[in-house]
């Protein structure tokens, strides 16, 4: 029952190596995806920041404002530190019931954590592999460009406020160069799958 960590920058290309492990049969645990239902409207999390950020975070309809948050915290290592300290532990809680739910399900699930915040927040958890999604700098701006529009200059402090590709690498059993063609992705993940399938 390998618990796998799945890492890497914004735009690195780990989604493209999570949706071939899940083609190939992982189960994936989506950390962004739990993130936001731990923060569904009405939830005690939604609640706790709001009383640390102010009530116009959430909109009309109840759910998080994001961009109103994001602006919040944008740059202030103090007040990012606090909606860690609200955020993380709760995340933590879903993500190890997920765990156990898929192991439930199938005790030889391959269960692979999607999370890019792993050196900031999970690199100590007793991951059976971290694996590492790593491309260059100067492709991560030009994905950003081409497929989600920001411009170079908000591309750049994108990246800028992540921890560094180095930081990633390190903790990396496995690192994968999504930097090339798909099928040179797909290569190596399919490489990746052969050593943590079930046997």
């Amino acid at each position: 029952m390998p618990l796998i960590a799945l890492t890497g920058g914004i735009a690195s290309g780990k989604s493209t190596i999570a949706a071939r492990l899940a083609e190939h049969g992982a189960v994936i645990v989506d950390a962004d995806r739990i993130v936001r239902d731990v923060q569904a409207p009405g939830s005690p999390v939604l609640a706790a920041i709001a009383a640390a950020f102010g009530d116009d975070v959430i909109a009309e309809d109840g759910s998080l404002q994001r961009g109103v948050l994001g602006a919040r915290v944008f740059g202030d290592q103090e007040r990012l530190a606090q909606l860690n300290a609200i955020v993380h532990p709760a995340v933590r809680e879903e993500s190890a019931r997920r765990f156990a739910a898929a192991f439930a399900a199938d005790a030889d699930a391959v269960v692979v954590y999607d999370v890019p915040l792993l050196v900031e927040a999970r690199v100590d958890d007793p991951w059976e592999l971290v694996v590492v999604a790593d491309a260059p700098a100067e492709v991560r701006v030009r994905r950003l460009v081409e497929l989600r529009g920001l411009t170079a200059d908000e591309a750049r402090a994108r990246l800028a406020s992540q921890v560094s590709d180095a930081e990633r690498r390190a903790v990396g059993d496995v690192v994968i160069d999504t930097s090339g063609a798909l099928e040179r992705t797909h290569e190596q993940t399919d490489a990746l799958w052969e050593r943590i399938r079930p046997r």
